[in-house]
């Protein structure tokens, strides 16, 4: 048994759920090494807390990561001109709009939102360098009952590097789970307003920074878990992507590439006091979300750089009546 299966049977405490653990098992596992102690209450997936269940938390951690081509050393190359926060704005409202075109997707309750991704995810120590493993399948089941649920969904990976390639695993945690942020329902997603404003207040709300996290970059963070892994309604997406245009320092890239190796738009937010930084990855033409990037910066690991420290692309997402069910057709993005 390798180091990721023996963690993942391993019983803890969730601190936060598991979409708010997403792109951050890097740290996350640092801080288990030394911090045992600590509790929070669930607020929205992922970063450097403990998780009660690590088998939701390493798998979503997978699902959620990003790419970029790398340099020999394995960090990244120096990142392209930003276009700058009028830029970002502008190309938010140009996503937000293509995103209230498309079509209304109905969920019902006893059903399960499907998303199939490309990952690549770090292989190396905990405790030191970033080490990309190879480019891997993962499958999610979100459930759409509200519950409160103790089983929020279902995930399966495969291809060399997967965690437990092939079993389908229980996204679990050690209490129930009320529809929210930490279990993001289709029928959750459609009753938050709609109006950017009220929505990011919602959001402030709704997140929980976490040490050394600005309130603006754990918003963004779950703005970014939200729309990359959920169905909603057009125009409730077109209102996350409305309300992110508002958070100060976000920026645009002016091109990117996701784990599959398709070129896009990127959207990031700098906040130079954290330790890690996401990239919402678009396709130029349709404006469809492709997928994302993580980067991580920790001198303590001697990562001195910011390296890119995982990649996803996502690659069919579709409503589907049972978990392990794996779709005929796509639902378009």
């Amino acid at each position: 048994m390798n180091e990721a299966e023996r963690l993942l049977t391993t019983p803890a405490e969730w601190d936060l759920p598991p979409e708010r653990h997403r792109h951050f098992k890097d740290v996350l596992m640092q801080r288990i090494d030394h911090d045992n102690s600590r509790t929070r209450q669930p607020s929205a997936r992922r970063r450097f807390a403990r998780p009660a269940v690590l088998v939701p938390l390493v798998s979503a951690a997978l699902a959620g990561a990003l790419l970029v081509t790398l340099t020999p050393d394995g960090h990244t190359p120096e990142a392209p001109p930003a276009a700058g926060a009028a830029g970002a704005s502008r190309t938010l409202d140009r996503i937000a709009t293509a995103a209230m075109a498309s079509d209304a997707i109905r969920v019902r309750d006893d059903q399960f939102v499907y998303v199939r991704s490309l990952e690549r995810s770090n292989t190396g120590s905990f405790t030191g360098p970033v080490r990309l493993g190879a480019l891997h399948t993962e499958e999610r089941w979100t459930a759409q009952d509200p519950g409160p649920l103790r089983v929020t969904g279902w995930l399966r990976s495969s291809g060399k590097d997967a965690i437990m390639p092939g079993q389908l695993i229980p996204i679990e945690s050690a209490e129930p789970v009320p529809a929210g942020v930490a279990h993001p329902t289709y029928r959750w997603l459609a009753s938050l307003p709609t109006d950017p404003d009220a929505l990011l207040s919602r959001l402030y709300k709704e997140a929980r920074p976490v040490e050394g996290e600005s309130r603006d970059q754990a918003v963004f963070s779950l703005i970014g878990d939200l729309i990359g892994g959920a169905v909603m309604p057009p125009a409730n997406a077109a209102a996350f992507y409305r309300a992110a245009a508002k958070l100060p320092g976000v920026r645009e890239i002016p091109d990117a590439v996701d784990a599959a190796g398709r070129h896009g738009i990127a959207i990031t937010l700098d906040d130079t006091g954290f330790a890690t930084r996401d990239e919402w990855i678009f396709d130029k033409e349709t404006l469809t979300l492709l997928g994302s990037r993580f980067y991580v910066t920790d001198p303590d690991r001697g990562i001195t750089t910011e390296t890119l420290s995982g990649t996803s692309a996502v690659m069919r997402t579709a409503v589907v009546d049972g978990k392990g069910e794996v779709p005929a057709r796509a639902v378009s993005r």
